[in-house]
């Protein structure tokens, strides 16, 4: 079995990647900030033609993230060497500051900046990414604890695009695709991080992509 994963940049998700590894071995890594799968269709196309043959199998694990810090606040984490709690997931919270300067304008000049800076790409696109949900996750009861599940809907699209154009002629034929997606939950050092699965499913057909399905499991 060859694992991917898209999970964000932080250090603080490290930890997944490692239990990941012990079971499956190598990562092929695809995600960026937010744990966006900013590889993409290239990234995936390569990806395929590394599973393993014949008979190999794929599993792909996808998820945003958020911190509960020692105080039990949603949105904020303990880090190594830092005197106090501080956001987490830094960029998802930087997204949503911009989507609500957005929400104040006429619905017709609500437009992220343009992808312009390829210094600060991966921010603009989280931001645009969860534009469409961001009035859900600022009108929700605790929105540190919504924003995550708005990012995990724009990630599962993105994924399930990806795969979609980028599977047929690159995975081998009747070769399983196993797609596990969630949020990770980053907890203070000295106690375990938690993984919410929201998604599994798995494709082995990649001649005929619209056949294939996505099962999604109960939170």
């Amino acid at each position: 079995t060859l694992l991917a994963t898209s999970l964000c940049c932080d250090e603080v998700n490290r930890s997944l990647t490692s239990k990941l590894t012990e079971v499956f071995g190598q990562n092929f890594a695809m995600g960026g900030l937010a744990g966006f799968p900013f590889g993409g269709i290239t990234s995936f196309g390569a990806y395929s033609h590394h599973i393993p043959k014949p008979g190999g199998t794929a599993v792909m694990v996808f998820a945003p993230h958020v911190g509960v810090d020692a105080t039990g606040v949603v949105g904020k984490v303990d880090r190594r060497g830092m005197p106090n709690s501080g956001v987490c997931c830094g960029s998802a919270c930087a997204a949503l500051g911009l989507c609500k300067e957005l929400l104040k304008k006429e619905p017709s000049e609500r437009v992220c900046p343009p992808q312009v800076d390829f210094y600060d790409a991966q921010q603009a696109w989280v931001g645009q990414a969860l534009l469409p949900n961001a009035e859900e996750v600022i009108n929700a009861s605790n929105p540190m604890a919504e924003l995550p599940r708005a990012l995990f809907k724009s990630q599962k699209e993105a994924v399930e695009k990806i795969i979609t154009r980028a599977a047929p002629g690159n995975v081998p034929d009747n070769t399983p695709v196993t797609v596990a997606g969630g949020i990770q939950i980053n907890t203070p050092a000295g106690t375990p991080d938690f993984f919410l699965p929201l998604m599994l499913g798995e494709s082995a057909n990649h001649r005929h992509p619209r056949k294939r399905c996505l099962t999604r499991c109960a939170p």
